[in-house]
């Protein structure tokens, strides 16, 4: 690995796993992502000129995050149903 501004001698000396820079960048956005942070949020962090290119590389994060996303619709669209059949029947 190619050490750049000292990084080499303070992963060695906080006892760190050999990781490039570049690698805890990307395990950054991925984790902000998948936790809910906007994507224009993480692009904003990352410095991406255009929000095209965050979403080009991390969109394999957005799967996951597309189904949580369904699951208060589904519920919301459930209750509003339930409460229309409630009406109905009242």
């Amino acid at each position: 690995m190619i050490e750049s501004s000292g990084q080499g001698q303070l992963q060695k000396k906080a006892d760190l796993p050999d990781i490039r820079f570049h690698d805890l960048r990307h395990s950054a956005a991925t984790l902000l992502l998948s936790l809910g942070v906007h994507p224009k949020v993480v692009q904003e962090i990352l410095g991406h000129s255009q929000i095209t290119m965050t979403m080009d590389i991390y969109s394999h994060v957005l799967p996951s995050m597309h189904e949580e996303a369904m699951h208060p619709l589904n519920e919301a669209i459930g209750k509003n149903q339930e409460d229309e059949q409630e009406s109905t029947f009242a």
